[in-house]
């Protein structure tokens, strides 16, 4: 292998600017995200754990409002003594409570009361109070049972669509929207007994204004999660209330204490997480944000993209004095040899403007011309060969498509259902059938069950003309039925099966019509009867009028029906199709169809 100069002088300048540039670029850029990885950790770090505080601050405001129940002598009274004692007063305490309870704060969405003392629950649903109702079996509830057996006051139910308290309330599918619920125990002070339950549900709103101030939106990921992984809050709403089972949480809980932050990959997420645990009562949460690589280091990216821009332009500048003398001569014979090399390959287009004005342009301009008129030429053959052949289509159908003639058969078919002559309606609809297909010029592709359908029409019409004397079946598997073929390439065959291959006494005559994959890229149709077929010297012939160039015109005319799909057949699937006939010794007579299950895009476009 030669090297010429200018191959060598190009790849000793790439050497000596390229190597010493990339090595800087890149020891600068991995000192930077280094850096930035420190500050972003510690930024965010500090981000979050101010969140956390008052986050965790808000909890507390709704949790202790069930402190605000002891501070109310009357409405304890009731809760020691029941509703029953004094009920008009006793029940208008419960209520007045209630009322103040949810007016406290905008994002309360419902409230349940639960007095033990007589079985008593009442609700409060958009300031909407329930009436008086008996909740017998309060500790089928799972987080009464659970409050129950606790030591603590209150336990919080994790995000979950609002459910109405013992069927008190009555909340519209449309408002049924996802709330945090924090469930509270009443004791008596001092003595400690249990008197009931407080429930307050809250929708989302306020956490949602603390958390967004935490992180980027469509950039940025946020969660505030129990350690059982339920998702109390994300950025991503869809996931608010689900389980979160991914491993980088396993990982975040199994970090050592004190710990800030933890770098993770795989296919979902690539980047830094960092994390603060929340403080006591909720010691066991997690607040958590991950930050993708994308956008932590997206500073160092630019400024690395930024020295490599500045070195490609001095790059560009060195070599652009070298090129420019070596390619000023060299470089219009080699796009003219590269173009010609495509042209022997199959692709008869230039992609150049001009050579320049010497005789090596004139010669671009001339092999730029040829190809134009190569071109024109093949456009002008292949449109007067899909014309040809669009017109043969069209003397095809208009021999069964004269519309007065549907027209009249719709009349005779109504005419026919009122005299009851239901056996009459069924072969014009059959015929009708036949009518409309043919008669739709718009669609030249359809698939391949209409053009079984309109083949179907057409045998029942035979089977009523000779009875018991003609039978018929189509084997056609489902999975090929739906696929896009040209029209008319079926009919025209059985049709011939009745010009030519039956004989007027016609006794026990048969045609079947099959129809299935061959692989995933074939499809196979065939269409066989049991008539008196053709002899050797017929079939030879057939074949010569079918498949050679330039039969003679008594060949062409005898095959006319079949020459015609077949020619179809090859423009539509650009020459990919396969048709064969073959006649049996005992009489029968068999075409048989292969085509690719995807017809090409430029044809179906066409």
């Amino acid at each position: 292998m030669q090297w010429g100069i200018r191959k060598k002088l190009i790849i000793l300048l790439l050497v000596a600017t390229v190597l010493p540039f990339g090595t800087s670029i890149a020891v600068t850029y991995y000192q930077t995200t280094q850096a930035l990885n420190d500050r972003f950790v510690s930024t965010n770090h500090d981000l979050i754990e101010k969140g956390e505080e008052d986050l965790a601050a808000y909890f507390d405001e709704v949790a202790d409002m069930g402190t605000v129940l002891y501070r109310y002598t009357p409405f304890m009274n009731v809760m020691r003594g029941g509703v029953s004692a004094d009920f008009n007063n006793n029940q208008e305490e419960v209520r007045r409570l209630l009322a103040y309870l949810f007016n406290t704060r905008p994002e309360i969405e419902q409230m349940h009361l639960y007095i033990d003392k007589e079985k008593d629950s009442y609700t409060n649903f958009h300031s909407s109070i329930s009436g008086r109702g008996k909740y017998e079996n309060i500790f089928s509830h799972p987080y009464y049972a659970e409050l129950k057996k606790s030591s603590t006051f209150s336990i919080i139910e994790p995000p979950h669509k609002i459910y109405p308290y013992n069927h008190l309330s009555d909340i519209p599918d449309s408002e049924k929207k996802k709330v945090l619920s924090f469930h509270n125990m009443i004791r008596d002070v001092p003595s400690d007994k249990f008197l009931g339950f407080l429930s307050i549900d809250i929708n989302l709103s306020k956490i949602s204004s603390l958390s967004n101030r935490l992180y980027t939106k469509g950039v940025e990921d946020l969660y505030i999660m129990d350690d059982q992984g339920n998702i109390v809050y994300s950025s991503n709403e869809h996931l608010i209330g689900n389980k979160n089972k991914d491993r980088w949480f396993v990982q975040v809980k199994k970090s050592r204490k004190g710990s800030k932050s933890l770098e993770w990959q795989d296919k979902k997420f690539s980047g830094e997480i960092v994390y603060e645990r929340f403080s006591a009562p909720y010691k066991n949460w997690y607040i958590i944000k991950r930050i993708p690589y994308d956008v932590l280091y997206k500073s160092a990216r630019e400024t690395a993209l930024m020295n490599i821009f500045i070195g490609i332009i001095t790059l560009l500048i060195v070599l652009l004095a070298t090129f420019f003398v070596s390619f000023k001569l060299t470089a219009p014979i080699k796009v003219l040899s590269n173009n010609m090399k495509k042209v022997e390959n199959g692709e008869l287009e230039a992609d150049f403007d001009s050579l320049g004005n010497d005789e090596i342009g004139m010669l671009g301009r001339n092999f730029k011309s040829m190809i134009t008129k190569i071109n024109q030429l093949i456009d002008r053959e292949y449109k007067l060969e899909i014309e040809n052949k669009s017109s043969q289509l069209r003397v095809l159908r208009s021999q069964i498509n004269p519309h007065f003639l549907y027209n009249a058969l719709q009349s005779i078919g109504t005419l026919a259902l009122k005299s009851n002559a239901a056996p009459v309606y069924s072969l014009l609809t059959s015929l009708s059938n036949i009518m409309r297909y043919s008669m739709n010029m718009n669609e030249d592709v359809v698939p391949l069950n209409l053009e079984l359908r309109h083949v179907k029409s057409y045998l029942v019409l035979q089977k009523q003309r000779f009875e018991d004397k003609f039978e018929y079946e189509l084997q056609v598997e489902k999975e090929v039925d739906q696929i896009m073929v040209p029209k008319m390439i079926l009919q025209p065959i059985v049709e011939n099966s009745f010009k030519h291959g039956f004989d007027q006494q016609i006794e026990e005559a048969f045609i079947t019509i099959k129809g299935h994959a061959i692989d995933e890229e074939t499809i196979k149709l065939s269409v066989s009867d049991n008539g008196r077929g053709i002899d050797t010297q017929q079939l030879k012939d057939l074949k010569r009028a079918l498949f050679e160039e330039n039969p003679s015109e008594e060949e062409r005319s005898d095959a006319i029906g079949l020459k015609n799909i077949y020619d179809r057949l090859q423009i539509y699937y650009s020459n990919q199709a396969k048709m064969s006939v073959e006649s049996g010794d005992a009489g029968s007579f068999i075409v048989t169809i292969e085509i690719p299950r995807v017809m090409p895009k430029e044809v179906k476009q066409s």
